[in-house]
């Protein structure tokens, strides 16, 4: 068995070790003899026999190895040119194929500088598995990063899995491997299959970029064009801008899509993306919603991480549909002018086999230290945000999802754990930066980056970070020093309001200073107020059930606490179930409980939630300067005996205002005199305690204010404040 390779050449092709397949494998002039020929090799495992077909004609390939590697030479031709092998398989029927190995790289220079640089802010355009058609072949383009890597291979159905028979081109300057494989198409499942010098044996692994993976417990990835889909929203992008500026009423509802609702009778189940969209967009319509925030979406293995714990951050979640479907959601949404953000984990990621741990062998996606690489608190790895590769994939993921998805909104997950080296950890646990300091600064210049790239690429799409600390700019521009963000929710704020409501009214008195502190801090940040997920979850009990006192006093407090919520200033954000006042905490292993919905009673706290969606779209002065002193202004805050609270809310016309009047406590306050702006006629926009919504029905139905200084107002006026309520008062034209 005669071969122009040496036997060592063929023994690295037959075990798959050789460093670079493409010099051997393919179409080659080479020196045979003291002459220039032409040489074709493939390499088949599966194969009893190759053959090459030019046109009509057909040559067999000789067998040089018993592992399967084949060759042919012919007199020198002076032009390449294209060929398929037939292949006769050990078992099976005879099959032809165009050779991988044929085709040169399809990998432009421009995207391997930008690569190299980490500045690659649309790298999904060429990473991952795009389907190609080259020189009238059709097949798909492969591309992945592993620096590390000694070999990687694409395995699949289409090659029985070998991972050495499609092993990649690699790029050595920027660590990338590329491979045309013909014949490949959308539906097709793969892995990478990894080898590195440190690690045995080799690793598979799902594509970092790819569009769309296996419905767990499986892993691997699917090929999938996104670019079919046929969008409707056109309206809705062109007004989204002005529709998510700092002026406009944003009320967002927060979802849990796997358990918002279920399936029920014989099949159990998940809704998919289409159905849930079907029945949510009328259901968020009719409450006045102007969002809905999404828990992550991005595929994870594990269903209690609630998405939290990312494998695949390139593919919306396969248990819900295919990303058409998803698509489908945002666009419904759209063209009914609800806005669609989704929660984004850039601060670390999953720590399972196929996903991006260890990727090529080594710490590439994360720190190999673990004092700076893993989150020890949930079990998960931290991203490395100085390399090249991990900047690369975060920003590009971001640009990703507002791209192909149309997302109006990215919320970044734990922010506070990015900012801080310590997050968490003890002494002797973590490793200060340069400076000697605590601040990951290689993580500030990614939110940075991050930000400036996302409003850059689309303006209008707004971004907010859960951030707990103090940190200061959080929400203001990177040319200021801020970090970017449009937006910050305001833990405080949520925590501090929590502890006050918890408490039984008898004790309020004490601690009235827990509502007002918030209003030091309210114009520092554009804050977002949260009642989120986190509060309804892990032995905190729903927010029914935290309020104190019976029953009624429970809805009571839930109804004051929420009218609160909308009449502080900043935007709102509610979690699914509290809007008709669930009683159980959420898990997300179940749907949420809406036969609740037949009493009364949770009907009323749902209306409530509805009026005030209402209100505050209606009522400039609830949501046009959200974030400037200009639009608050204090009336009474010492009545803490009482538990009674009032302020002003005011447009930018600071003639369009709104009185609020709170009263934490069950007593009702008989002809209470309240300071207002100006003398004349008043209505009641809303009275929290009102019939309709499960109230006593205590209060006025509309007012009269008189001239004569009171509370620093030069009016006032004498009101009936209802118990456990709130009440909101406009002065009439």
């Amino acid at each position: 068995m005669g071969s122009t390779l040496s036997k060592e050449i063929i023994a690295s092709i037959s075990d798959g070790s050789h460093g670079d397949p493409f010099s051997v494998l393919g179409l080659h002039n080479e020196d045979v003899g003291g002459k220039e020929k032409l040489v074709i090799r493939a390499f088949r495992p599966e194969a009893k026999s190759v053959k090459v077909v030019i046109g009509k004609k057909s040559y067999d390939l000789e067998p040089i190895s018993d592992e399967g590697l084949f060759e042919r030479v012919f007199s020198r031709r002076k032009k390449k040119f294209s060929y398929e092998l037939e292949i006769t398989p050990h078992k099976g029927e005879p099959f032809k194929i165009v050779d991988a190995y044929q085709f040169d790289s399809l990998i432009s220079d421009f995207d391997l500088q930008l690569w190299g640089e980490g500045s690659h802010h649309q790298a999904y355009e060429f990473m991952g598995a795009h389907q190609r058609t080259v020189n009238g072949v059709e097949g798909t383009h492969f591309v992945v990063t592993a620096p590390s890597a000694s070999r990687v291979s694409v395995i699949g159905v289409f090659n029985n899995w070998d991972g050495r028979v499609n092993r990649m081109r690699k790029f050595h300057d920027q660590g990338i491997w590329e491979i045309f494989i013909p014949h490949v198409t959308e539906g097709d499942v793969y892995k990478y299959e990894i080898k590195s010098p440190v690690q045995d044996p080799p690793l598979k692994k799902a594509d970092p970029f790819a569009f769309y993976s296996e419905v767990r417990p499986d892993t691997a990835s699917i090929v999938k064009d996104l670019e079919s889909y046929e969008w409707g929203d056109e309206e809705w992008l062109k007004s989204r801008q002005e529709k998510q500026s700092y002026n406009q009423p944003i009320s967002i509802y927060e979802m849990h899509l796997g358990s918002w609702k279920r399936k029920v009778g014989e099949d159990p189940g998940f809704l998919n993306y289409r159905e849930t969209a079907d029945q949510l967009v009328p259901y968020l319509k009719d409450l006045g919603y102007s969002h809905v925030e999404l828990m992550p979406i991005a595929e994870h293995p594990y269903d209690p991480s609630w998405g939290y714990q990312i494998t695949g951050y390139y593919a919306p979640t396969s248990r819900f549909g295919t990303p058409e479907d998803f698509m489908y959601f945002v666009d419904k949404c759209h063209q009914n002018d609800i806005g669609v953000l989704v929660d984004w984990v850039p601060a670390h990621f999953a720590k399972d086999e196929h996903g991006l741990r260890r990727f090529d062998g080594t710490g590439l996606f994360e720190h190999d230290d673990p004092r700076k690489g893993e989150h020890t608190d949930w079990g998960t790895c931290i991203f490395n945000y100085g390399r090249t590769e991990v900047k690369n994939f975060l920003i590009s993921n971001a640009i990703f999802w507002c791209d192909k998805f149309h997302i109006d909104g990215l919320r970044v997950d734990a922010v506070a754990s990015m900012l801080y080296l310590d997050y968490s950890r003890e002494e002797g646990e973590w490793i200060p930066n340069k400076y000697g300091g605590r601040e990951n600064i290689e993580a500030i210049d990614f939110l940075r980056a991050f930000n400036d790239s996302v409003h850059h690429h689309f303006p209008g799409v707004i971004t907010f970070a859960e951030e707990s600390t103090s940190w200061g700019g959080v929400s203001r521009p990177t040319e200021t020093g801020g970090l970017g963000f449009d937006f910050k929710w305001n833990m405080g704020w949520m925590n501090d309001t929590l502890t006050y409501i918890e408490k039984d009214p008898l004790f309020r008195k004490y601690h009235q200073d827990q509502l007002t502190f918030s209003l030091i801090y309210a114009f520092s940040e554009h804050f977002i107020l949260p009642f989120s997920h986190d509060e309804v979850v892990h032995m905190k009990e729903s927010m029914l059930s935290k309020m104190p006192g019976d029953d009624w006093q429970k809805f009571a407090n839930l109804r004051l606490l929420y009218l609160y919520m909308y009449a502080h200033p900043g935007k709102n954000l509610l979690f699914m179930g509290c809007e008709f006042g669930q009683w159980s905490e959420w898990s997300e292993a179940r749907s949420l409980d809406w036969h609740l919905l037949e009493w009364e009673k949770h009907q009323g706290m749902q209306l409530l939630v509805k009026d005030l969606n209402r209100i505050n779209k209606d009522e400039k002065a609830m949501h046009e300067v959200d974030f400037d002193w200009r639009g608050f202004e204090w009336i009474d805050i010492s009545d803490a005996d009482n538990s009674v609270i009032s302020f002003i809310r005011r447009a930018k016309d600071p003639e369009d205002y709104v009185v609020v009047i709170l009263n934490f406590t069950p007593t009702v306050h008989y002809g209470y005199k309240v300071g207002v702006p100006h003398a004349g006629e008043y209505e009641v926009l809303i009275n929290s305690d009102s019939e309709f919504y499960g109230g006593s029905n205590a209060g006025d139905k509309s007012l009269h204010a008189e001239w004569g200084e009171w509370h620093n107002q030069k009016a006032n006026i004498s009101l009936t404040i209802p118990p456990l309520a709130g009440v909101i008062l406009k002065p009439k034209s």
